[in-house]
C-alpha cells in the first residue's frame, strides 16, 4: 500500500489503535525529547506521538512513528517485514530458464525491480506553499532539541537529496542537520557517505552545490533514504519497488533538484565550497554525545509545504529507540542480498546493545576449516559492515537472534588466543573508543565447533541433548504431571 503523505500514515496508525495525540502545549527544547524517551523504553515501543500543539509552531510534530515492529512494517506497507525479505529473496534466486515458460516468468521477476521507476510531474503537494527570501524562517518549524548538551536543535530524520558533479549520479541519505540560525543548518555528512563525496567533488570544483532536504511525505521514502543500498540502486527506485508505485518528483523552486512530490516539508539550498561551521556536540544513538567538529553550511534559498504539513522527527539515544526498529528492517530485508555475496550464510543480527555497528552476529554453514575467519574479514571488506567492530561467528544451528546463545558459545567454544582476530582499519567515526577518528581496531570471535584441520587434536566433545522419543513422550504426558501448559 502506497501512502499519499504523512498525513496517510497518521490515520492509519491512529485506526489501528497505534497512535496518541498529546493536545496540552509542549516544548520543543527537550521536553519532547524527555516524553518521547520515556515512551520508546516502555513495552514493546510504546504508541506514535503525535504532538499537536508544539509552542512556537503551527505544524504539529510526528515522533516515534516507526517505534516498534508493528509500526515499521505499517510504514513498508507490509504485514510483517519479513514479506520484504521473502520478495527480494525470490527476486534474486534465478536460476538460468530451461524453456520460453521459465525465460517469461524470470522477464516478469526481473522487471519487478524496475517496474517502478520515479516519475517526474508538473506540481506537487509539497510545493502548495513556497517561502523565499524574508518569509523563509526555521524558526516556524518545530525542530526539536533532543539532549541538555546537544549543540541546538537538530532536523533528525531527513530526506537529504544530492547530486554528483561528476557523474550526475543522485543520492538520498539521512545526515542530521544542526539549526545555525533562520535559514542555515550545519550537515552533518560522514566522510563515508554518498553525500560527503558530493560535497567532495562541488568543493574541488570550487562550485556551489544545490542540496534539497524532505521533510515527512510517503514513510517509504523517509525509510529508504536510511537504506544500505548496493552501487547504481537509487533510492527513489527502491521506495517505488517498496510501494509498488512510481514515486512522484517535482522540480524544486530554486535549486537544479528534484523533490518527492508528496513531502510534507521541503529545505531548498546550497553549500558553498569548503565553507564549514562548528557542529554539534549531538546525543546520539551511541548513547553518548559526538564530539562538536567542522561540517558544511546549508544556506535555504526557499521552504516549501503542504498546506498542512506534519512535521516527523526522532530522537536517538541508548536503545531501544525508534532507529533500533529501523535498522533491524534493514537487517531483515537485506539478509537476502548478503546470502548473495556469501552463500555460507545463514543468519545475522545486529543486537539491539550493539547499537548497529559494535556487534554483528552472523551464523554460517561452516564447509571448510578457517571459513569463519573468512567471513570476518569479508564482513570488513563490504559496505557499512566495514564498521562492525566485534564479530561473532557460529555454526548453523546456533540462533542468533537468541543472544544467550550465542554467548553460551563464545564462552564454550572459544580459545581465545586461537580463536580471536584483531584487525586494525575504518571504524564508524562515532565510536569514540578508537584512538582516531575513523579509525581503529576489530576484532573477530571464532565460536563455532573445532576442526581437526584448524589445529584442534582432540575429540570435540557431543552436545547434551534429549532424545527425540523421549520428548515426544513426555509431551504427550505432559498435562498428566500436572504442569501449567506455559512452563
Amino acid at each position: 500500500m502506497a501512502y499519499t503523505g504523512l498525513a496517510d500514515f497518521v490515520e492509519t496508525l491512529d485506526q489501528a489503535g497505534e497512535l496518541l495525540r498529546i493536545k496540552p502545549e509542549v516544548s520543543p527544547e527537550l521536553e519532547v525529547a524527555e516524553i518521547t524517551d520515556r515512551v520508546s523504553k516502555s513495552k514493546d515501543g510504546g504508541p506514535a506521538l503525535l504532538f499537536e500543539n508544539v509552542a512556537g509552531s503551527e505544524i504539529p510534530l510526528l515522533i516515534n512513528a516507526f517505534g516498534s515492529y508493528q509500526r515499521m512494517s505499517m510504514a513498508l506497507g507490509v504485514k510483517d517485514i519479513q514479506e520484504v525479505a521473502e520478495e527480494i529473496g525470490n527476486l534474486i534466486k534465478i536460476k538460468p530458464p530451461q524453456t520460453i515458460f521459465e525465460k517469461v516468468q524470470i522477464l516478469s521477476t526481473l522487471s519487478k525491480l524496475t517496474k517502478f521507476p520515479p516519475k517526474q510531474i508538473r506540481n506537487g503537494s509539497c510545493q502548495e506553499i513556497v517561502l523565499t527570501e524574508e518569509r523563509i524562517d526555521l524558526d516556524k518549524i518545530p525542530i526539536i532539541k533532543c539532549w541538555p548538551e546537544d549543540g541546538g536543535k537538530y532536523v533528525t530524520l531527513p530526506q537529504v537529496i544530492t547530486k554528483g558533479l561528476e557523474h550526475g549520479d543522485r543520492n538520498i541519505g539521512m545526515y542530521r542537520m544542526q539549526k545555525i540560525d533562520q535559514r542555515t543548518f550545519a550537515m552533518h555528512w560522514q566522510i563515508h557517505h554518498d553525500g560527503a563525496k558530493h560535497c567532495r567533488e562541488y568543493s574541488q570544483a570550487g562550485k556551489r552545490m544545490p542540496v534539497a532536504v524532505a521533510i515527512g511525505g510517503d514513510p517509504v521514502m523517509t525509510y529508504a533514504a536510511t537504506a544500505p543500498l548496493p552501487t547504481g540502486i537509487e533510492e527513489f527506485l527502491f521506495a517505488g519497488f517498496l510501494r509498488k508505485s512510481n514515486v512522484t518528483l517535482v522540480k524544486c523552486k530554486t535549486i537544479d533538484l528534484s523533490v518527492p512530490a508528496d513531502a510534507d516539508i521541503v529545505f531548498e539550498g546550497y553549500i558553498e565550497p569548503n565553507e564549514t561551521c562548528l557542529e554539534g556536540p549531538f546525543g546520539d544513538h551511541t548513547g553518548y554525545y559526538s564530539l562538536a567538529d567542522q561540517y558544511p553550511v546549508f544556506h535555504l534559498t526557499a521552504i516549501t509545504h503542504r498546506q498542512n504539513p506534519v512535521y516527523q522527527t526522532i530522537i536517538v539515544g541508548k536503545p531501544p529507540m525508534e532507529d533500533y526498529y529501523m535498522g533491524k528492517a534493514t537487517e531483515r530485508i537485506f539478509l537476502p542480498l548478503l546470502k548473495t555475496q556469501f552463500p555460507e550464510l545463514v543468519d545475522m543480527n545486529l543486537p539491539i546493545f550493539g547499537i548497529f555497528h559494535n556487534f554483528a552476529f552472523i551464523s554460517i554453514d561452516k564447509r571448510y576449516p578457517f571459513q569463519a575467519k573468512k567471513m570476518m574479514h569479508s564482513f570488513w571488506g563490504f559496505g557499512q559492515l566495514m564498521f562492525s567492530k566485534i564479530i561473532v561467528v557460529v555454526d548453523k544451528d546456533v540462533n542468533v537472534q537468541d543472544t544467550d546463545e550465542v554467548w553460551f558459545r563464545v564462552g564454550s567454544n572459544v580459545d581465545p588466543k586461537r580463536d580471536i582476530t584483531f584487525v586494525e582499519g575504518p571504524v564508524d567515526v562515532l565510536d569514540h573508543a578508537a584512538p582516531l577518528l575513523g579509525a581503529g581496531s576489530k576484532m573477530g570471535i571464532d565460536a563455532t565447533k573445532k576442526w581437526p584441520e584448524e589445529g584442534f587434536q582432540r575429540e570435540w566433545p557431543e552436545e547434551l541433548q534429549m532424545s527425540k522419543e523421549m520428548k515426544e513422550f513426555v509431551d504427550k504426558r505432559w498435562k498428566d504431571y500436572g504442569f501449567p501448559s506455559e512452563l
